[in-house]
């Protein structure tokens, strides 16, 4: 693989991660308007099928084989209850601890996973070992995220724009 490729993997890796703040603050405004978080889980649930469903036409990717939904493992299915989950605890906890301390605890906790889940190779993933250089870089993250959440000014009362 080129530099240059991969580089752009590195690039679309970082675009992915930094939508994610966007994401949970609009939809914690969206909960408090819509008067639950729940309802805005669903409304941005159905927003991304409306906005994959054209996508997925235009492509014209074959429809799924009826056969492997039958088949399939209960886990491969895990996936949209994870979604709900994270999206349902985004907006419920963003607005308490802030974009970053959120954003951080989320990322330590995602770093901590996937460093369990490549050292087992679960769910087909390559098998990466816990080294001591990869739990040490998790510590630090784990560091970072404690200066981030704890070192933060007092909050300030925000007006509301309504």
């Amino acid at each position: 693989m080129s530099t240059l490729h991969w580089a752009g993997l590195l690039l679309l890796a970082a675009i992915a991660g930094a939508v994610v703040p966007f994401q949970s603050a609009i939809n914690a405004n969206l909960g408090r308007s819509l008067g639950h978080p729940l309802w805005a889980t669903l409304a941005s649930l159905v927003v991304s099928m409306l906005v994959l469903l054209p996508i997925v036409a235009a492509l014209r990717l074959p429809l799924p084989s009826l056969d492997f939904i039958g088949k399939a493992p209960l886990w491969m299915w895990a996936g949209g209850v994870f979604g709900v989950c994270f999206i349902s605890l985004a907006l419920m906890l963003l607005p308490r601890l802030g974009a970053s301390g959120f954003i951080a605890l989320a990322l330590a906790g995602q770093v901590v996973a996937s460093l369990a889940l490549d050292h087992f190779g679960l769910f087909g993933l390559v098998e990466r070992q816990l080294t001591l250089p990869r739990l040490f870089g998790a510590m630090l993250l784990i560091v970072g995220v404690g200066l981030i959440q704890f070192s933060a000014a007092p909050a300030r009362a925000v007006l509301s724009a309504s």
